[in-house]
């Protein structure tokens, strides 16, 4: 017999999708890993760097760099890499302009 609607049982907190980032060297880093509006060079590659510097040491840099990749993100440093990086890593290098 199919299920009527509203009584199915939800699966419950899925804590294990996100309790990697308890363990994570950026936490309440944010003006680290995130620009602020209208960053520019060479203090959006600055600030990049030192956010990866934080990265190699962080006990669930796989974890994060997963997490980015599965769902995405568009923004800010994620398991060691870049927005551009990531980019790289789910559609290969972009092409080069022409000028």
């Amino acid at each position: 017999m199919p299920d009527v609607i509203g009584t199915a049982v939800p699966p419950g907190a899925q804590t294990w999708r996100w309790e990697w980032q308890l363990a994570a060297r950026c936490r309440g880093r944010d003006d680290l890993f995130f620009h602020p509006h209208g960053e520019r060079e060479p203090a959006r590659s600055t600030r990049e760097e030192a956010a990866v510097e934080v990265c190699l040491s962080c006990p669930v840099r796989r974890e994060c760099l997963e997490h980015a990749l599965e769902s995405r993100e568009p923004y800010g440093v994620w398991g060691g890499t870049t927005e551009a990086e990531r980019e790289a890593l789910l559609h290969g290098p972009r092409p080069a302009r022409a000028r």
